[in-house]
């Protein structure tokens, strides 16, 4: 009867080896998040915060190593050749899940070799224009463009960049001409816009709401389907009347392709979970972001929508990094 016991015993505990695999304990050890982008960015801000929280929550170690390069390609090559396992995630955006593929002929990696996991929070712009320009509203920026075709200059931290392409689909959506003045980097553009040398601006929230309330910007609208809750008083594009025109950045985690279901749902749930804390909110709302949390399945769709957009901004505009 003992060893009958036994034997059960083992029948049963190789059942459950097979059924509840290994992957059901993760993580046992330290979770990589690589942040292709430099320290001190929208990006590598709020990915810090919520690793610090994903932290306490699994019991190890969420380590943020910043792997720059390349508008994140060099972040998303090393990510795509980690293993499936969960331990190495990356953190993604608008820039390098939707626009670099098409922008760059050439990558070393795959752009679909990746699981969505999360978006942990939607980074709206801001249409903001320097305070001598005759347009209160993005109707009144609308018909100024219409009756000067090609004269309002809108700047950029640079070409292919969403900064950029969000001022392209604002043109689409409005029908309008407008010259795109290109920087190296937001901060010289922000400081034309404010000095009058350029008209107007998509940029991070961020960046314009301290410009905004000095005085030294107007902001018409913000790009985002909500309201920012750091510019409640901002009215997105859509109601303010113009149509088909949102835009800009967001920044989720994704996986290495393979990595196993549980493993990805149960990082989505715990991003859920934290990014409601309420100093987690707080102040991934002082960074001008709106917290999601949503599912793998809602986030590879946003990705997808947004790849649609972009392949026809890029092709219209016949752009490339190359």
């Amino acid at each position: 009867m003992l060893k009958t016991a036994r034997l059960a015993v083992a029948l049963c505990a190789a059942t459950l080896s097979v059924t509840a695999p290994a992957q059901t304990n993760w993580p046992t050890r330290a979770v990589t998040i690589i942040v292709p982008f430099t320290p001190g960015g929208g990006t590598d801000i709020g990915t810090r915060l919520v690793a610090q929280r994903l932290s306490q929550l699994w019991g190890q170690p969420v380590v943020v190593d910043n792997r720059p390069g390349a508008a994140g390609n060099v972040g998303l090559e090393l990510t795509a050749r980690a293993k499936p396992d969960g331990y190495t995630l990356v953190a993604g955006n608008v820039g390098t899940q939707s626009i670099n593929p098409f922008l760059y002929k050439k990558l070393s990696y795959n752009p679909d070799g990746f699981v969505p996991v999360t978006m942990m929070a939607e980074l709206p712009f801001a249409l903001v224009v320097t305070p001598g320009l005759p347009a209160n509203t993005p109707k009144e920026l609308v018909a100024l463009a219409k009756a000067k075709p090609g004269k309002l200059t809108f700047a950029s931290s640079g070409t292919g960049g969403s900064p950029h392409l969000s001022g392209e689909i604002f043109k689409a959506a409005t029908s309008t001409d407008m010259l795109h003045v290109p920087y190296k980097g937001g901060g010289a553009a922000m400081t034309d816009l404010m000095a009058g040398n350029v008209d107007m601006l998509f940029a991070s929230i961020l960046e314009t709401t301290g410009h905004v309330k000095a005085g030294k910007l107007r902001a018409l609208a913000v790009t985002g389907t909500v309201r920012s809750p750091s510019m409640p008083d901002v009215p997105t594009l859509a109601e303010a009347g113009i149509q088909n025109a949102e835009s800009g950045s967001w920044v989720g985690l994704l996986a290495p392709a393979g990595t196993p279901k549980e493993i990805v749902d149960k990082i989505a749930a715990s991003v859920k979970q934290v990014v409601v804390i309420p100093d987690v909110k707080k102040q991934l709302i002082e960074q001008g972001a709106i917290p999601v949390g949503n599912t793998p399945q809602q986030f590879a769709a946003i990705i997808a929508q947004d790849r649609k957009r972009y392949a026809k901004i890029i092709a219209d505009n016949h752009l490339s990094a190359d």
